[in-house]
């Protein structure tokens, strides 16, 4: 049986700013809500989610360096950290964990014996998640990465 090394850690950093006080204003009588889907190349969508496998990645069991990373990955994307949460587990010292985002989230589940990460990244609204990945490179500098993406949510 695979023990947890810890039961689980809630990121001790703060909720990010990158809110603005636009969008925590109350509605206006008669004013449309905003529409946090997007339209790019005449496609309208929910949001991207992008796929990132990173291969050859270094510091995949360290919880606290993972928070970070994705955060400053969240916030070059232009996104609103809500909430981090994340696993360690032995005997691998592989971490799962998610940043819970306004616009989304991002995940990850890292395989340090074999210095492979999986992250997701969906984001919808104005964020982009491609932004992120220079953030996510730089803290785990990978080998090799492998990208994928979906547009989430496609209007007819």
């Amino acid at each position: 049986m695979t023990a947890l090394a810890r039961l689980g850690m809630v990121s001790e950093l703060p909720p990010s700013d990158a809110q603005t006080l636009a969008d925590q204003a109350p509605l206006v009588i008669g004013e449309e809500p905003k529409d946090y889907f997007v339209t790019r190349d005449g496609v309208k969508f929910a949001g991207m989610h992008v796929l990132v496998d990173l291969w050859g990645a270094s510091r995949l069991d360290d919880p606290d360096h993972i928070d970070r990373a994705l955060r400053d990955g969240a916030i070059a994307a232009g996104a609103t950290i809500l909430h981090g949460h994340f696993h360690h587990f032995s005997p691998n010292g592989g971490v799962s964990g998610v940043l819970v985002l306004a616009e989304s989230h991002i995940s990850i589940h890292t395989w340090p014996e074999r210095d492979y990460a999986a992250i997701d990244i969906f984001m919808c609204g104005a964020c982009n998640p491609y932004d992120a990945i220079a953030a996510i490179k730089a803290a785990f500098r990978p080998q090799s990465v492998q990208l994928a993406e979906h547009k989430r949510g496609l209007v007819g």
